[in-house]
């Protein structure tokens, strides 16, 4: 579970909020109908923009964001030369009882490649249109929270202009002036936040995950062929080690 997003995302509201508490009652910021507008009409104006096959995916990469862990690059290092290294001892089907050890799912594909015995010209042909895949089902993500992150100060600026106009019509109660004004301005406050600590934030850590899944996917990919290609531990180590940092470098060399 990726903690920094939720923390963050609980940290920034509790601040609003704090800040909120300390200049007055917190009931003067809660408006339903101002909430209608600045979220529905988002929400509305996204499944206009996009199909409802994409605007309902949307929901399940960012859960993914969120609740998935990626594999320690070190982790994979370490488990393909143990890999390579059962490959030159006792073939490619003793491999077999590993791939139940794995939780990773395009792992576990590219190691029942493997074993099927397909080499590894076979392997990245059906290996490297998923990881593109997922960089354009990511993609297709951001897009609609980058668009969600625009379209919500859009709707919460459309949202003060219907509560001046109501504000404007009743000229006759000058007393209600001030809390009408308040309340128009309620759907901007909504809808900068709703960008500025969600939409936005969120589009850019989808952007992060997705690019450091790929990292993984293809560091699993290079490993596999290098495996199939017969390579020995040591140059299959070396071969993995070209997606780490130096320092992690000397770390697999000390324990490998």
């Amino acid at each position: 579970m990726d903690i920094a997003t939720i923390l963050g995302t609980m940290l920034g509201l509790g601040i609003v909020f704090w800040a909120i508490m300390m200049g007055g009652s917190l009931l003067l910021f809660i408006n339903i109908p101002s909430v209608l507008i600045t979220i529905g009409g988002m929400l509305c104006a996204t499944m206009i923009h996009f199909s409802l096959p994409q605007f309902l995916g949307m929901f399940s990469v960012i859960k993914k964001t969120i609740v998935t862990r990626l594999p320690s690059k070190i982790d994979i290092i370490q488990k393909m030369v143990n890999f390579a290294t059962i490959n030159r001892r006792d073939g490619t089907l003793a491999l077999e009882p590993e791939i139940s050890k794995l939780d990773n799912p395009f792992f576990i594909k590219a190691m029942q490649l493997l074993v099927d015995g397909r080499d590894a010209d076979s392997i990245r042909e059906i290996l490297v249109p998923e990881i593109q895949y997922l960089g354009e089902r990511h993609a297709v993500g951001k897009k609609i929270l980058d668009f969600m992150g625009a379209m919500a100060p859009a709707f919460g600026m459309v949202g003060t202009l219907i509560g001046l106009i109501q504000m404007l019509a009743n000229m006759t109660s000058p007393e209600t002036i001030g809390s009408g004004m308040a309340v128009a301005l309620l759907t901007t406050f909504y809808g900068s936040l709703a960008s500025n600590l969600i939409c936005q934030p969120m589009a850019g850590k989808l952007s992060l995950y997705s690019r450091e899944e790929a990292l993984v996917m293809e560091m699993i990919l290079e490993g596999i062929c290098a495996i199939a290609n017969g390579d020995n531990p040591t140059l299959v180590r070396e071969k993995l080690q070209a997606f780490l940092s130096h320092g992690h470098r000397a770390e697999i060399k000390a324990t490998v």
